[in-house]
């Protein structure tokens, strides 16, 4: 076989399995769903509503909605806990004391919940909850899951006294 063949070959190779790959990628992808409006116009629904949110999320419910679009972090990455931490990097700057635990309810997603309780202020915590889901794989099947934001939210706690107090169950003002 001549170099320029066994060249040939390898480029039509390579455009085959970049095509293939493409493919597989786009049908893994969520689709925003399409509705008609009265006049047979279609358009797409690209958020949902904060009630219905909850409504399909009861456990949004006590946490304010952040709009992924003002995080400054990549929203993907391979590791749930080190992906939710870079996209709230403020509050490592705060100082105080930190707990962060992940939760895999079901295979393709992954709970967050970000506890941060402020230096000084034994009183005032923030919880921050993020919601994953599995994007795909990198290049190799045997290489972690790309995991991808899909909703993050804040709340603040109160407690009564000292943190080994009662917690209420209302918003610090």
């Amino acid at each position: 076989m001549s170099a320029k063949l066994k060249f040939f070959l390898i480029v039509i190779l390579g455009i085959f399995a970049t095509a293939g790959a493409g493919a597989y990628i786009i049908q893994r992808q969520p689709s925003a769903p399409i509705i008609e409006t009265s006049n047979g116009q279609t358009q797409q629904v690209r958020a949902i509503h904060q009630s219905q949110e909850v409504v399909a999320y009861p456990e949004r419910s006590d946490y304010k909605t952040i709009p992924l679009e003002k995080m400054n972090s990549s929203l993907q990455g391979s590791d749930p806990a080190t992906l939710a931490l870079n996209a709230f990097d403020d509050i490592t700057s705060v100082g105080g004391t930190r707990k962060v635990e992940v939760a895999y309810p079901q295979r393709n997603q992954a709970f967050v919940t970000i506890t941060q309780i402020n230096r000084g202020d034994d009183a005032v915590g923030i919880k921050y909850r993020v919601e994953m889901t599995t994007f795909g794989r990198s290049l190799f099947i045997s290489s972690p899951p790309v995991w991808q934001i899909v909703w993050a939210g804040s709340q603040v706690e109160c407690w009564a006294g000292s943190r080994s107090k009662l917690k209420l169950n209302h918003i610090c003002r």
